[in-house]
């Protein structure tokens, strides 16, 4: 049986307060008014060492309006669940909307306008999983984590275990003056697991994670046969202490082949923050800067090789970004961002969209709570895979000197989303087209295009992988967002490898 709303969230007064504050705006001349209504439920459970070390459980409700008044923006929020407050509310944006109009006046601003979005009458949307995390007890949540942990613990050369699980059930009700009404909800869960080894006679030490990503699915991602939990904790133990035992690498020059754990996080980076048009219009610089990739070059520039196809998307499965609408009641979507390593398009909500001359939003803007207002936010944007290509094991045989990089850890990206490095969970050395053991201490750098330009051939569907994040930082006062990134394996050729320990000495 498919989910559905929470019915408690349905009981709560959604459209009565709609209705108060959306004739308020209204009565006031609001151009455009929409109202918000959010509950968002997130819980934490934390074990070190198979034992209980922390959990929360907390609720974010209340709700905003929005208002476009004089060409400028105005934007309120309340909790009391009343229509007199949820008027007052709304006239408190209008107000706002009226000094930010007089400040723009006086700075010779331009008016915002939106981009046309149809009306879409009333819509409900769930996304797709089946075992609401929230209808879990957290004591068989915690033994599931425990028995894992436990596990990991009893393996040889495994000193500590940190077990996590972080869930969410985010609800939105939305109406505007256009006519658009949606009722959503959002489940999304992120469990991970990470063991430590330590070397009692030197003091060294290193850590391992799993490598299932968050997705936006139920508690069904944790028992059933989505993840091949058994076998990844199987297997941790021996790769920690190979990883342990490895030889430093030697840096240079190196064919990679990228595993998708990795290879979601340099999406995420060079090419999901870099196509936010607000970023490449300069609108906003804040926690990822800038952009390289600015609209001049729109048609243009040669972002990569010609195997690279990479997407926007609002609506894949299980995506953490994937909702029906997103928060100015935009229906959602997928379109092109890098066509035969050219850039297409971008990531818009309507403002940016109409300040572009775009035709219509993609559908990007989202508020991470309701005392916030929304803001251009990234889609689950994807490299996709060849129809018929290749294998990971086929990829690695097409090399004779490089390395297998796999699982995500650390990055360091310039505030034009241009010149980075990132590290790895695991490199494995190839040669002559075998996997050859790991090797530590290994980065690699390179700028945005001259690594996505060296990238020769993508693996087919069957390599393809969704990962994310939770985390996604935009906004000032700061905002989080979860969006998945899903890539096949990939190849490319001679990316430049720097020696982390080597690095940190000379530092």
């Amino acid at each position: 049986m498919p989910p559905t709303i929470d019915a408690s969230f349905l009981a709560l007064p959604l459209r009565a307060l709609a209705d108060a504050a959306l004739a308020r705006a209204r009565a006031l001349g609001a151009d455009h008014a929409d109202f918000r209504f959010e509950r968002v439920r997130s819980a934490r459970l934390n074990l070190r060492d198979a034992r209980l070390s922390g959990s929360d459980d907390t609720t974010d409700t209340g709700y905003a309006v929005r208002v476009l008044h004089g060409g400028s923006w105005g934007f309120a929020s309340g909790i009391e669940l009343t229509m007199d407050a949820a008027a007052r509310v709304a006239g408190s944006a209008v107000a706002m909307a009226k000094l930010a109009a007089t400040v723009r006046g006086r700075a010779g601003g331009a008016p915002v306008e939106l981009a046309a979005e149809p009306s879409h009458g009333e819509r409900t949307w769930v996304s797709s999983y089946e075992v609401n995390p929230f209808d879990v007890p957290v004591a068989e949540q915690a033994e599931l984590l425990g028995d894992w942990s436990s596990r990991l613990l009893a393996a040889p050369g495994v000193s500590h275990v940190d077990a996590r699980l972080w869930t969410v059930q985010e609800n939105k009700f939305y109406a505007d003056t256009a006519g658009t009404v949606t009722t959503q909800q959002r489940v999304r869960v992120l469990p991970d697991l990470t063991a430590t080894a330590i070397d009692g006679r030197t003091g060294a030490f290193d850590r391992m994670q799993t490598l299932a990503p968050p997705t936006g699915r139920g508690f069904e991602y944790l028992t059933g046969d989505t993840w091949d939990w058994d076998g990844e904790l199987a297997a941790l133990p021996e790769l920690l202490a190979e990883k342990m035992a490895a030889p430093t690498v030697e840096p240079g020059a190196y064919d990679l082949v990228i595993d998708p754990s990795n290879l979601w996080l340099t999406i995420h980076e060079s090419i999901g923050h870099a196509t936010e048009l607000d970023r490449a219009l300069g609108y906003e610089s804040a926690l990822a800067g800038t952009s390289f990739a600015t609209v001049d070059q729109l048609g243009s520039l040669v972002y990569g090789s010609p195997a690279m196809h990479v997407t926007g998307d609002r609506t894949v499965e299980h995506g953490l970004a994937t909702t029906g609408f997103d928060d100015e009641g935009v229906a959602t979507g997928e379109w092109d961002l890098i066509r035969d390593g050219v850039l297409v398009g971008y990531q818009t909500d309507r403002a940016m969209a109409a300040a572009q001359g775009m035709g219509r939003s993609t559908g990007c803007a989202f508020a991470d709570s309701p005392s916030h207002v929304p803001v251009q936010r990234m889609a689950n944007v994807s490299l996709r895979p060849a129809a018929d290509g290749p294998d990971t094991e086929e990829l690695i045989s097409r090399v004779e000197r490089g390395i297998h990089v796999v699982g995500n850890n650390s990055w360091s990206i310039d505030m034009q989303r241009y010149n980075f490095q990132f590290t790895a969970q695991r490199f494995f050395r190839i040669e002559n087209g075998r996997l050859a053991g790991q090797v530590r201490d290994v980065a690699y750098q390179a700028t945005t295009t001259d690594f996505w330009r060296s990238m020769e051939a993508v693996g087919g569907p069957q390599t393809y992988v969704l990962g994310g994040s939770f985390m996604c930082g935009k906004a000032q006062p700061g905002q989080i967002a979860a969006v998945s990134h899903g890539c096949p394996s990939a190849l490319f050729r001679g990316v430049r490898i720097l020696n982390t320990a080597h690095e940190a000495d000379a530092s």
